[in-house]
């Protein structure tokens, strides 16, 4: 399928705003609070007004935790101060909230649409077990060890040892290089928290071959953008950072039913519809911000994307080739591992803060040793390698 249709749409569109609240563990806060911080912290950033407005989408919201109110978007709205004309809340893990907001914004419904994620999950002992969906009862996976996402995602990098010859000392560099950058961010959960190989291979199993070190952490706390148009962005107060490329794809098949149970991440197909939007190459990429939910995700978008073929991610990654002042840098905030856990806007909101020169002792340049970015590639990846979205943004 040719998608040439979309090139009319190559930075056409930009994010023009971030909130960020306090992340980690923050005790005695509701998700709903974090949601309506995260939110006017956007607007706030953006130089917009609460009534500028028009679209409101959330990501995934889980079941509510500490007996508090469940934060749908009307809810969120209304805290906000807000009347959209459009409002939206996923039910499950499908990754189209920019494709969703480009598409609002070029119908005309909307002008500036605000997306959002939070939770109190962290706090509030949230697990990540019951959200997992499967055709099969969840007492029966019970039985046979499988709890979860953790599980799930395990099964797919079990089989990759298998397939392409990967396994700790791949996902080792992977964790170590973003520990590298978070020590770099006074933000991130694992700020002056160094971590050495020795640190990495002695940390505990959660699943095999997952150990403790390989998965995202659990974060209280919020994280919020803006999408609308370059002219519009143009009169704000922000640098402009506009949406270059942009791509989504859903296999949609279950882990368990999967023939490729490697995958399929669906990187390839919304990569391709991405790049040929953006019409650049992966030799156009100055750095990478990846859905890192485990070290093995990292590598099998990757790969997918096409930077190095199946069985040489072990090569790729060594030598701190994604770490601070490596070639080519990989979760410069720390990442779902190393920083905090807000979805997909973890990665996407690190490419906006880094394209507007905005981060401080972590900003890539020459005081970090690479290169100054003006195109970062995000991917974000939901379910369990079910659904897939990627981002290509550029500095104007």
């Amino acid at each position: 399928m040719s998608y040439d249709n979309l090139k009319k749409l190559k930075d056409k569109y930009a994010i023009v705003g971030v909130g960020y609240t306090p992340q980690g563990k923050v005790s005695n806060r509701s998700a709903l609070s974090f949601y309506v911080e995260a939110g006017i912290n956007a607007i706030k950033d953006a130089g917009l007004k609460k009534e500028d407005i028009d679209g409101l989408i959330c990501y995934r919201q889980f079941g509510t935790l500490l007996n508090e109110p469940e934060p749908t978007p009307y809810l969120v709205a209304q805290m906000l101060g807000i009347q959209p004309t459009i409002l939206s809340q996923e039910s499950y893990c499908p990754r189209h909230h920019f494709v969703q907001a480009i598409s609002l914004l070029e119908a005309g419904f909307c002008n500036h649409v605000l997306i959002i994620y939070a939770d109190n999950g962290l706090s509030g002992g949230r697990t990540f077990i019951e959200e997992a969906t499967h055709p099969e009862p969840k007492n029966d996976n019970y039985l046979y060890g499988e709890f979860g996402f953790v599980g799930d995602y395990a099964l797919a990098a079990r089989r990759a040892m298998y397939e392409f010859n990967t396994g700790p000392d791949t996902w080792k560099e992977i964790a170590i290089s973003q520990r590298k950058w978070a020590m770099l961010n006074p933000t991130a959960t694992m700020y002056q928290k160094p971590l050495t190989p020795e640190d990495y291979l002695n940390s505990d199993y959660i699943v095999e071959p997952f150990r403790k070190l390989d998965a995202a952490l659990i974060s209280d706390g919020g994280r919020a953008c803006i999408v609308t148009s370059v002219e519009r962005a143009k009169d704000l107060k922000n640098p402009i950072v506009s949406i270059m490329g942009i791509g989504e794809a859903n296999p949609s098949i279950d882990i368990h039913q999967a023939t490729y149970i490697t995958g399929p991440t669906g990187a390839k197909k919304a990569s391709e519809m991405a790049f040929n939007m953006a019409n650049i190459t992966l030799n156009d990429i100055d750095a990478c911000e990846i859905y890192d939910c485990f070290t093995y995700t990292v590598e099998i978008t990757m790969q997918d994307y096409g930077f190095f073929k199946p069985g040489e991610g072990k090569d790729f990654f060594k030598n701190g080739y994604t770490a601070p002042g490596g070639k080519l840098p990989v979760n410069t905030s720390g990442g779902l591992l190393s920083e905090a856990y807000f979805m997909g806007l973890t990665p996407i909101t690190e490419a906006l803060m880094q394209l507007m020169g905005r981060c401080g002792q972590r900003q890539l340049g020459t005081a970090v040793g690479n290169k100054k970015p003006e195109i970062i590639l995000c991917s974000d990846n939901g379910s369990v390698l079910q659904t897939h979205a990627t981002i290509i943004l550029r500095r104007q």
